[in-house]
């Protein structure tokens, strides 16, 4: 299985690259959260989404988050819909899967865009995707850690 990356992390610390992936594969998930494809559909990153009590808002509002960072830096990602979602109940991460995911970002970026790297590698904590609320706890159950 393809190493899908659903980031809990705010998209404003993704370079341009990652920007890219993680929209490719928020759409890929909203695909598979609307019964529109067979691929991915036991990928492990989808299970926070599934929990939901409305799983296709919560991956629309997912959406609209990277579709407002892409605008932010002039990019114009098509998201059908020209809509924020409404109020979503957002969904929980723990501090640990933050840490991990901010320190996996790090690792890519290092060699991928040491620029990025530089300006991130001095933050004490990173902020989320606002459709997440941090908990306290370790890594989450659904990550596979490398």
């Amino acid at each position: 299985m393809s190493a899908m990356r659903l980031w809990s992390l705010n998209p404003s610390y993704l370079d341009t690259q990652g920007l890219l992936a993680l929209w490719r594969e928020a759409l890929l998930a909203r695909a598979v959260l609307q019964g529109k494809t067979a691929g991915y559909r036991r990928h492990p990153q989808l299970e926070r989404f599934r929990k939901h009590p409305f799983p296709r808002r919560a991956i629309a509002a997912y959406l609209w988050t990277i579709h407002t960072e892409a605008r932010r830096r002039g990019y114009s990602f098509k998201l059908p819909g020209s809509r924020p979602p409404g109020r979503v109940e957002r969904i929980t991460v723990t501090a640990g899967q933050v840490e991990y995911e901010a320190r996996h970002l790090l690792q890519k970026l290092e060699t991928r865009n040491p620029e990025r790297f530089n300006t991130l590698q001095s933050l004490s904590a990173f902020k989320t995707n606002p459709l997440f609320r941090t908990i306290p706890g370790g890594i989450e159950p659904w990550e596979r850690v490398k």
